[in-house]
């Protein structure tokens, strides 16, 4: 039975830690992170500040030879040294998501139809026919027109926006629990994005689902999540409601990738050069053992790599990960 006091998802102090050619390496640090049903979450960041891990974590998708650290409970059940046939049973289930790549998401070999069908045949016990009219309605709902007709088509046959829209009907079917998102949006032209996204907060909304966005596009974020956690370096530097991170930007680095935005009309003033942040992401074993930032962050101070920054209250529900927070701009 279904828990309805308990937070959905809870995740407390997750680590994660990856095997590399110059051994050990932590990807993910001390992660902590509550969701509501219904509620909307978003992960922001660079690429390879640990974003995808993350999800790929909360699905028991991890590379082999990682090792995990804390805890992830869903709906009060750890999920963490899950035995993998249990995890069958909660993927495409009461977990589901839609990968970053639609062109490579769908099996090449089977049809849209029968990727479509398989997990309602398969945790919901459908027959055949009754698994296949459901996916055809599946199909008419994310706006693939004709489903009928192409129930038996293959995914080359589609377009990438096409492709997107099938691959949101199979982590749909079931009707999950949770539904994490990861850069669902990244192969598509602009329109097609935000036909994509207003499809998925639809249905979010329509199903009482909780959502995890990540992405790197912060215009994606601001319109779709209600909380935003911003990571870096495998931490999370930032967090709290949506209106309050876009609207303060604590940390230094929510600063600089705010800073980094292109914006409309800038590249016809003269001598406008677009800010970039210093430095470029290191590797996993190159970072510092302090604050993740530091070196890149223009305030960095030898006090910056003594240790972990702790969370410091910014406002209500919104912390930043900086031993420099509230102290003056430099030259202010």
């Amino acid at each position: 039975m279904t828990d309805t006091t308990l937070p959905l998802l809870q995740v407390q102090n997750l680590s994660i830690s990856l095997p590399t050619r110059r051994g050990l390496v932590r990807a993910v640090h001390g992660l902590d992170l509550t969701l509501a049903r219904g509620e909307t979450v978003g992960l922001i960041g660079e690429s390879g500040s640990g974003k995808s891990l993350t999800a790929l974590a909360l699905l028991g998708l991890l590379p082999e030879g990682a090792q995990v650290a804390g805890s992830f409970r869903l709906n009060g059940q750890e999920l963490l040294g899950l035995p993998e046939r249990d995890w069958c049973r909660l993927r495409g289930n009461r977990l589901a998501m839609i990968f970053q790549e639609p062109m490579t998401a769908l099996n090449p070999v089977h049809s849209i139809g029968r990727q479509v069908a398989e997990p309602l045949r398969l945790h919901r016990r459908l027959p055949a026919r009754a698994a296949r009219a459901e996916a055809i309605a599946l199909l008419e709902r994310v706006g693939i027109a004709r489903a009928a007709e192409r129930f038996d088509a293959y995914p080359h046959q589609f377009s990438g926006g096409q492709r997107q829209r099938i691959t949101i009907a199979m982590a749909l079917a079931c009707a999950p629990d949770l539904l994490i998102a990861d850069e669902p949006t990244t192969a598509l032209d602009v329109t097609l994005q935000k036909q994509v996204l207003e499809l998925i907060q639809e249905l979010v909304a329509e199903r009482g689902m909780a959502l995890l966005l990540i992405s790197h596009d912060l215009a994606v974020i601001a319109g779709a999540v209600q909380r935003t956690l911003v990571m870096y370096g495998g931490t999370v530097v930032e967090q709290g409601p949506t209106h309050a991170v876009f609207g303060t930007l604590a940390h230094p680095y929510t600063q600089g990738l705010f800073a980094a935005r292109p914006q409309l009309g800038a590249g016809r003033v003269p001598g406008l050069r677009l800010p970039t942040i210093a430095g470029t992401v290191p590797e996993l074993a190159d970072l510092p053992p302090g604050c993740p930032f530091a070196g890149r962050c223009p305030r960095t101070i030898a006090a910056c790599n003594a240790a972990l920054p702790a969370p410091v209250v910014v406002g209500d529900g919104h912390t930043a990960r900086c031993i420099r927070l509230n102290e003056p701009e430099p030259g202010g």
